[in-house]
């Protein structure tokens, strides 16, 4: 399956600058030049950045985290979500500073190095186990060299053909996503069968596992450069939220996916003097033919129904997920066994737009 080895094989240029407050040398060293795997975590950089910047560093204990634009980035998010949630417009290379002291442990959970990483990976896994079949028993029953190996899988660069050898003893088959795996063999990777192909279209029933990353850009604008930089991770609203996949749903879009996770921002006005409200991808399903347009919102518009919300118009700028800005009325089907992160996530970063209306 093609889209699955990319996403592996994904990789973002970074250049990477030592914080002025920890140089001591003079000239300050120039920037560190990385190619850091989207399915990765910036912290396992250190082996790379941290003998280059060595001999420029103060005394003390080396504790590494990292910032952009004065943002202290989150080491468990993994560094593609990372880019598409804080670059707008995608910046190539993506400058980021390096620290190495006076980690920020008001804003960021301690990290202890790899261990801490493959912990949140492992438990991100459970978690994913948990929503898929109402308990972790797959994750759990897992011997610790597979384990091991599976984590391994994803600290090399992504070496799919060892996490396509030990992720399918997981069957979490709510999502298919073994089916897909297991479709895969090494020998086949350069290229897809017709059966791939039917396999990564095909319908799925159950609960997938889905990370939300919501960032408000504030009043719409033409040129995504133009959007404001996140200051505060508060900028950001963070849903961890199962997507339902009922049988009878046959064309179930990624748009649909979103109105579902999303329903606040997609209420409409009752139809009738009740206060009654409808929400696609719950109790009413979109139409398979119906074109969807995400940057635009419907006929009638969405309207928050709490006080606070009355005043403000919001509408979806863009969705982005693994760097691509798929059509929202692609199969959410697709999404899944395509763009799936290994942890059995499907890491969704939605840009709003809210204009103020008059009332």
């Amino acid at each position: 399956m093609e889209a699955l080895r990319y996403i592996w094989e994904g990789a973002i240029p970074l250049q990477i600058h030592l914080h002025e407050s920890e140089v001591t040398t003079i000239p300050s060293p120039p920037p560190a030049m990385v190619l850091a795997p989207r399915i990765g975590y910036l912290p396992l950089l250190a082996s790379q950045i941290k003998p280059y910047f060595s001999s420029t560093l103060p005394p003390g204990v080396d504790t590494i985290w990292f910032e952009y634009k004065g943002l202290p980035l989150k080491w468990h998010i993994p560094t593609g979500v990372l880019f598409d949630l804080l670059c707008a417009e995608p910046e190539r290379p993506w400058n980021l500073t390096v620290h190495f002291r006076g980690y920020p442990r008001q804003l960021l959970i301690p990290c202890e190095g790899e261990d801490s990483i493959k912990w949140s990976f492992i438990n991100s896994l459970k978690e994913a186990d948990y929503i898929v079949n109402g308990n972790t028993k797959n994750v759990m029953s897992m011997s610790q060299p597979d384990l091991v190996e599976l984590w391994r899988s994803v600290l090399n660069a992504g070496d799919l053909e060892a996490y396509l050898r030990i992720s399918s003893k997981l069957k979490l088959g709510g999502t298919d996503h073994e089916q897909v795996l297991n479709s895969i063999t090494t020998s086949s990777l350069p290229g897809q069968s017709t059966s791939e192909m039917d396999i990564a279209g095909k319908v799925m029933t159950g609960r997938i596992p889905v990370r939300l990353y919501v960032r408000n850009v504030g009043e719409d604008f033409d040129n995504l450069e133009d959007a404001p930089p996140v200051n505060n991770w508060d900028d950001v609203s963070y849903i961890n939220r199962p997507v339902e996949i009922h049988e009878e749903c046959k064309c179930l879009t990624l748009h649909d996916a979103i109105r579902s996770l999303l329903s606040e921002l997609f209420l409409e006005k009752a139809t009738t003097k009740e206060e009654s409200t409808t929400i696609i991808g719950e109790e009413e399903r979109s139409d398979c033919t119906e074109q969807v347009d995400c940057k635009k919102t419907e006929e009638r518009g969405p309207n928050f129904c709490d006080e606070h919300f009355q005043s403000y118009h919001p509408s979806i700028k863009l969705v982005r997920i693994q760097g691509i800005e798929p059509k929202c009325e692609i199969p959410f089907s697709w999404v899944v066994n395509n763009l799936m992160n290994p942890e059995y996530f499907l890491h969704i970063c939605v840009f709003v737009t809210v204009q103020q209306v008059r009332c």
